[in-house]
């Protein structure tokens, strides 16, 4: 028998892991057309830089998590200028092989995945190395919803609202600020925006910075509820892949339908049978997706939009 105030908090903390699982490597995707597959990497390091400052450095909880995310952004700026744009002073590139030294790996969706893998296992084998297997942990903060027989962490009912603001700031970002109107017409044609004036070097260095940003944010936020392990960004990796699958090529509403989808898809099922099923089916659910919906449910929702309008004219 399914509880609801069970289900509705299962569905909160699953909606809240996906979304801030998603957000950044949706918007890295949407707008660069790179698959980091470095993403739970990245998450990884938040999570560990704000444990760090809280447990050694002493920081308060909120400082430690800001400190989190400015680690994780400053080190996908030197990713984004090292390994994905291919930044290197010409006259390296000229003396060894004739021309610049690599060429950018925007759009090219092979390349930047095989790059980012490797970079996933550096990164983990150098946490690894340098920190040991595991990491002491911090206290889960704001205590327990107690409810009957049962009690529910309110600090991953907060995260719900957390998730929320991240997709009201992410929309904000896009729509009514002057970077998000070139990230747009970055988008859509890149050599047009830049015969206009747009530096579109400068958006994807920015678009890769916010979108390790909000990586950080999200081990930051977790790093209270995780193991720490060096490879504790695998199970966010997933997560955050069958949310871009399902969610489509809309940044921001995808990643919002998608977590609300998901969501409830793994809250029913992790309810009804346990968590390892409700995994198996956010990954049930991203195959029919792909097979039947291969551009996500704001792709078919264009689609649908583009048929009425052409059957209006």
């Amino acid at each position: 028998m399914i509880n609801g105030l069970n289900l509705l908090f299962q569905f909160l903390d699953s909606f809240a892991f996906v979304v801030l699982a998603a957000a950044g490597l949706a918007i890295i995707f949407g707008i660069m057309g790179v698959i980091n597959l470095a993403h739970g990497e990245f998450i990884m390091l938040g999570a560990y830089a704000t444990t760090l400052a809280s447990v050694r450095l002493g920081l308060p909880l909120v400082a430690a998590m800001l400190v989190g995310m400015a680690v994780t952004a400053l080190f996908g700026l030197l990713v984004e200028r090292v390994i994905i744009s291919g930044w290197a002073p010409n006259w390296l590139g000229q003396r060894l092989v004739g021309r610049d030294l690599m060429e950018p790996l925007y759009d090219r969706l092979a390349d930047s995945m095989v790059a980012t893998w490797g970079l996933s296992l550096i990164m983990v084998q150098g946490v690894r190395i340098t920190l040991g297997n595991s990491l002491d942990q911090i206290g889960t903060p704001l205590g327990n919803i107690a409810y009957g027989g049962f009690s529910y962490s309110m600090y991953r009912v907060v995260l719900s609202g957390v998730a929320l603001g991240v997709l009201v700031l992410a929309y904000l970002v896009f729509t009514r600020t002057e970077f998000g109107m070139r990230a747009r017409a970055t988008i859509q044609d890149e050599d047009t925006a830049r015969a206009l004036g747009v530096d579109t070097e400068r958006t994807y260095a920015a678009t890769f910075v916010i979108g390790s940003g909000l990586a950080g944010l999200t081990g930051a936020l977790y790093a209270p509820t995780v193991t720490m392990v060096p490879g504790l960004g695998g199970s966010f990796l997933v997560e955050a892949f069958v949310a871009v699958v399902v969610g489509g090529p809309s940044v921001v509403l995808g990643t919002a339908l998608a977590g609300g989808f998901l969501g409830g898809i793994n809250a029913l099922v992790s309810n009804l049978l346990g968590t390892t099923a409700g995994r198996i089916a956010l990954l049930v659910t991203a195959i029919v997706m792909i097979r039947f919906l291969p551009d996500g449910i704001t792709g078919f929702v264009e689609r649908v939009r583009a048929r009425r309008q052409e059957g209006g004219a």
